[in-house]
């Protein structure tokens, strides 16, 4: 059940909630700005293409829909889920900014050129913005919902979404040859690393968090 609107006014007039928050948007912010030079880095020293033993005998489909209009929606999705119980902001703006700084640091020292036949992506889509095509290790795509997955593991019904939506983006993503094998399999192991160094990071942001989460819950 979603907060009143008159209970979510007095959140955004807590000053610690409000610096919490603004802190999470800075290392977002910062995060995402690692991750553009990470890409472009990645773009301009990307090596050879390599071999693959699943894209090598998987047939190549147009996924572009489920890659771009999906992500999007995805994100319009996640904002609103926070906007609606604001006490889950501050823990998940900065989870999700560690895990696009530690996607970066993989995205730098793995210089991997895309798969050859991989299906074309309009340099004018949304999700262009975010990626050069070269940024492969590891699937932000399958990454990213299951990060929510894991967050939202007390709730039933969102961490099974979430779980769907991990599964969908790795699929698709194979299936468009948009990804390597080890790039979306990586992704499910290196994302709950993550988590879980978030929740020491950031603990009190995840008590508060938790203990939300657990009281819609009840």
């Amino acid at each position: 059940m979603n907060y009143p609107i008159s209970k979510q006014k007095l959140y955004w007039l807590n000053k610690d909630f409000i610096f919490s928050t603004i802190i999470g948007l800075s290392f977002l912010v910062i995060s995402l700005s690692i991750n553009y030079i990470a890409a472009t880095y990645a773009a301009l020293n990307a090596s050879n293409s390599v071999r693959d033993i699943i894209l090598d005998n998987l047939p190549v489909i147009n996924v572009d829909f489920i890659f771009n209009e999906g992500a999007m929606v995805f994100l319009i999705f996640i904002t609103l889920l926070l906007l609606s119980s604001p006490k889950r902001i501050p823990f998940m703006l900065k989870c999700i900014a560690l895990f696009v700084i530690v996607r970066s640091s993989f995205v730098i020292m793995t210089h991997l050129a895309p798969f050859p036949d991989q299906i074309a992506i309009d340099p004018n889509d949304f999700i262009s913005v975010l990626t050069s095509k070269n940024d492969l290790f590891f699937s932000g795509h399958t990454g990213l919902p299951f990060l929510f997955a894991l967050a939202f593991w007390e709730n039933k019904k969102l961490r099974l979404f979430f779980l769907i939506a991990s599964l969908i983006a790795a699929v698709s993503v194979l299936l468009g040859h948009l990804h390597y094998t080890i790039d979306v399999f990586a992704a499910f192991f290196i994302t709950y690393g993550i988590f879980h160094i978030a929740r020491k990071f950031f603990k009190k942001d995840y008590n508060t968090f938790l203990h939300e989460l657990t009281q819609q819950q009840s």
